[in-house]
């Protein structure tokens, strides 16, 4: 079974993020197993090179070192990422935990309020070895009355991009890895190489649910 975790970058309570990926773990393929992180307001500012690993990095670290894929949902705050996200991956960057895991984000806003932050959270998941999977990033707008009183987004469009979403990430898990083009055509002028187009995929970056 694929396992995929969850990350929200939003600490605040009644968080249309940490709802959407509550909502994931409601409705996911039965065969794919997910796991919601709700550990960002328990970590402890990141020291590189920490000699004792406090008691919640390594919670953070098994969890993620335990999980086939990662994804995250996270507003924007000053331009940026939320600095306890940003902190939390600095951990996992450090510890290798993300190295070739595929990683994707669910975006609840419009495009104009987050998406400084998404370009910064693919820079910091490419630089801690993540295989960011653009067409698997999905951007679905939702309203703060599309929670309902148990937490769950209750708008049938989020269901289904989220279903896309997981299963686009495990799909990846089983994809081949890209053969490497041999050393005669890497350094042959002679006989110059046309590389086949492929196919599109089924899902554009950052894809808008309307």
């Amino acid at each position: 079974m694929t396992r995929i975790l969850l990350i929200s970058g939003d600490t605040r309570e009644g968080s249309l993020h940490t709802a959407a990926l509550r909502t994931a773990v409601r409705f996911a393929p039965a065969d794919i197993g997910v796991l919601r992180y709700d550990g960002l307001r328990d970590l402890p500012a990141f020291v590189p090179g920490e000699p004792a690993m406090p008691a919640p990095v390594a919670l953070l670290r098994h969890r993620a070192g335990a999980a086939d894929a990662v994804l995250i949902s996270t507003p924007e705050y000053a331009g940026s990422l939320p600095g306890s996200l940003k902190n939390l991956l600095d951990w996992l960057a450090e510890g290798g935990d993300l190295r070739g895991k595929p990683a994707a984000w669910l975006s609840v806003t419009p495009p104009a309020q987050d998406q400084a932050a998404l370009t910064t959270l693919e820079a910091v998941l490419a630089h801690a070895g993540a295989r960011v999977l653009k067409p698997a990033c999905i951007r679905i707008p939702l309203a703060p009355q599309a929670v309902d009183e148990q937490g769950i987004v209750n708008d049938p469009q989020l269901h289904t991009a989220l279903q896309d979403m997981l299963r686009a990430l495990a799909r990846s898990l089983a994809a081949p890895e890209p053969r490497q083009p041999p050393s005669w055509q890497v350094h042959s002028s002679l006989y110059p190489v046309v590389p086949r187009r492929e196919s599109s995929p089924r899902f554009s970056p950052g894809r808008l649910y309307t």
